[in-house]
């Protein structure tokens, strides 16, 4: 038999190969179950062996504890300079879930200090700080910025809030909310170095006084006593021979009592009068 094509006749064809896309979709299947095992087993490691977070099991009350250290720590840090620790903040309604509300805490250590030497200041608590902290200084939008890891999610903060005032802060970020946090400790009088200044401006006691109090990394208690004492004197030199000076320019004067630095604040229109104790060492 002859190998010619008979007219009329079509030679058989081979059959076509799949379609590039055909290929692919065939691939596709087991390449998605293998994703979804792959995210069930990282799912499973996850739930076993990771920390938990904020949002899922760390509360507010569970926070305070750490936060209260931390501001114990950078009290210890300021070693001489003057300080004092600033009343707890907590603002509610923050969201910790789409459906759930939380509250997140701040406690902070306000330092005044001659104009110009905030960076200095920064430094020098920085490199004080525990090293597991990763406390380090950078400058922000012009101004230096301190900012460290108190660990369990609680954030310590730096920060030049006005020329000659650095406030340092410990923030715990949003959190459930397990119990109001509330000020649990006894009254307090105002104490003997706060009387002699009210006495020294011919001011009266007030009955109650605010007192804050942070846990020294070395026990005992770092602790602020303020108060309220009326309108802005003419002067605060009679504070002079209470103590040595510390900080003396317009608005703020500050002095050291033994182991007790007194600071008196004229912002604004009242007297705002401040004694605190550091921690030992």
């Amino acid at each position: 038999m002859s190998g010619a094509v008979q007219a009329g006749y079509a030679p058989p064809t081979r059959p076509e190969p799949p379609a590039p896309g055909r290929r692919w979709l065939r691939w596709l299947v087991p390449a998605t179950v293998a994703w979804a095992l792959l995210l069930a087993g990282l799912t499973w490691w996850s739930v076993r062996h990771d920390p938990p977070t904020v949002k899922e099991q760390r509360t507010l009350g569970q926070a305070v504890p750490v936060v209260d250290r931390a501001v114990g720590r950078l009290v210890a840090a300021l070693g001489d300079d003057a300080w004092k620790l600033t009343p707890a903040r907590v603002a509610q309604g923050c969201r910790v879930t789409p459906l759930d509300d939380g509250a997140a805490l701040t406690r902070g250590v306000d330092v005044p200090v001659p104009a110009g030497s905030e960076h200095a200041l920064l430094d020098r608590v920085a490199r004080r700080l525990p090293a597991t902290w990763q406390a380090g200084v950078a400058t922000e939008v012009g101004r230096p910025r301190l900012r460290a890891d108190a660990g369990e999610f609680v954030a310590v903060d730096g920060r030049v809030v006005a020329d000659g005032l650095v406030r340092f802060s410990a923030a715990t970020g949003c959190r459930p909310v397990d119990n109001p946090y509330a000020d649990l400790l006894p009254a307090h009088d105002v104490g003997p170095e706060l009387t002699a200044a009210l006495r020294a401006l011919g001011r009266p006691s007030p009955d109650v006084p605010e007192w804050v109090e942070a846990p020294c990394p070395s026990g005992g208690l770092a602790r602020t006593v303020s108060v309220n004492a009326g309108a802005v004197p003419a002067s605060l030199a009679a504070l002079r021979p209470l103590g040595s000076v510390m900080i003396d320019r317009p608005g703020t004067y500050a002095y050291r009592s033994g182991s007790t630095v007194v600071l008196a604040d004229t912002a604004g229109d009242q007297l705002r009068l401040a004694a605190s104790t550091g921690c030992a060492g």
